[in-house]
């Protein structure tokens, strides 16, 4: 999951022609929205399409990544599309009180169904398949069990969550964590993004009233189970030589804001020894963290920091860094952040947790059922969060499936995915909806 976004961007762009890994390999088009939707294909044959409908939307044509950020009009383009996918296919598509997306197949009032899906926002110059992986397989498996001509017995729904990497407020995975009540709604809608517009600001923008935002138990009590589908963020499939694993939890992680006090000074003037320099101590903090997570086997990332007053000619009066930890171990994260925060003078340092998640073990039930359908895949476990962890933690029986990423390149433009495996994971997908999908309540 990425960090709090730099500005708001103009608009969706076209995709430059490109050589590297990413839509062009799995597509043929960059067609827009509304057009060609003939043909929905067993689902190998219509995951080409599925890509090029959604590739151009927030590419920047520059770096080749994405950015795509909650509540702008990119994201209304790829709500749009999920729209546009749920309509060709007849199903009944719902949001919830976060603006979640749901699209169902049957009726989940009456019998709680079976979930997949991901999301679609994107960290600063993402990848093209951290979330859209997972919901266009989808679509693709339900193509592919509509072709086989299946039924199913409990209904099937595929989700959209929003906002989950947090890339323009902050909050990692706030659509289903403010479903589920483990994220405040007044706390989400007060976050602003760098220019200044609160949640509430950009929810109002879209046309959504921000006071219904909040909880939402109805939504969730449509949900009997979960499925995410997944690109592996790391390279543990690549060194077991197969294309899928099961998730059997998310490790603890969380994030803080460390503020360092200095003071202000003149650049040219003022001896070494007489400086209060806050860059300084957020640089030892910094270094602090790497040696901290090499020593208790810990993940520690500093990916963002304000300098005040930010010239270059004056000494920082005050600094901020945003840290990440994640760990197997909570005590592993909580003595790295202790660590961290050693590393600076008390009087002028401040730690604030913003966010925090423990262990997050999935269903044992149904990560046991998930390997005799897909004949006993790697098992993993990731230091990376997840809506299906939210839904986990709210008591949901929730499981991933994760596809193999032979560079192990996350959040980046050069993130990817053989076809071959992507169509692994349709087959695998289609196979685990018809699975529990067919069973009788």
């Amino acid at each position: 999951m990425g960090a709090e976004r730099p500005g708001t961007s103009a608009g969706p762009v076209e995709p430059r022609p490109s050589t590297s890994s990413g839509h062009e390999r799995l597509g043929s088009g960059h067609e827009r929205l509304g057009l060609g939707h003939e043909g929905l294909g067993s689902g190998h044959e219509g995951l080409d399409r599925l890509w090029s409908r959604l590739a151009w939307i927030g590419r920047d044509p520059s770096s080749g990544g994405y950015r795509r950020f909650a509540w702008t009009p990119e994201d209304a383009a790829l709500r749009e599309w999920f729209a546009s996918e749920c309509g060709v296919r007849n199903l009944d598509l719902t949001e919830d009180r976060m603006g979640n997306q749901w699209a169902w197949w049957g009726q989940p009032d009456d019998c709680p169904g079976v979930v997949t899906g991901s999301h679609l926002d994107s960290v600063p110059d993402g990848g093209p398949f951290d979330g859209p992986l997972g919901v266009i397989t989808a679509f693709a498996a339900i193509d592919r069990l509509r072709a086989d001509g299946f039924r199913p017995v409990r209904p099937i729904g595929v989700v959209n969550f929003g906002d989950e990497e947090g890339a323009r407020f902050g909050l990692a995975c706030a659509g289903s964590k403010v479903i589920t009540g483990a994220l405040p709604a007044e706390r989400a809608l007060t976050r602003a993004d760098a220019d200044g517009v609160s949640m509430a600001e950009a929810y109002r923008r879209s046309g959504r009233d921000p006071d219904s935002v909040g909880p939402d138990p109805e939504t969730l009590g449509r949900v009997g189970s979960f499925v995410e589908l997944h690109i592996e963020q790391g390279r543990g499939l690549a060194e077991h030589s197969r294309p899928l694993g099961i998730g059997t939890k998310i490790w603890p992680h969380g994030r803080w804001r460390v503020d360092f006090r200095g003071e202000a000074n003149h650049a040219g003037t003022t001896a070494i020894a007489d400086r209060h320099d806050a860059l300084t101590a957020l640089a030892e903090a910094v270094l602090a963290a790497r040696r901290s997570a090499l020593a208790r086997g810990s993940l520690a990332t500093v990916g963002k920091t304000v300098i005040q007053p930010g010239a270059v000619n004056a000494i920082p009066s005050a600094a901020t860094a945003w840290l990440d930890v994640r760990a197997a171990e909570e005590a592993a994260v909580r003595g790295t952040v202790a660590d961290v925060a050693a590393a600076a003078e008390p009087s002028r340092v401040t730690v604030v947790e913003e966010s925090w998640t423990p262990v997050t073990g999935f269903d044992p039930d149904l990560v046991a059922r998930l390997g005799a359908v897909l004949d006993q895949p790697p098992l993993m476990g990731t230091g990376a969060g997840h809506d299906a962890g939210v839904l986990a933690n709210a008591g949901i029986p929730a499981a991933m499936i994760f596809v193999r990423n032979p560079s192990g390149v996350s959040h980046s433009p050069a993130e990817h995915a053989e076809r071959a495996d992507c169509l692994a994971g349709v087959d695998a997908l289609a196979a685990v909806l018809a699975e529990l999908a067919g069973t009788v309540p």
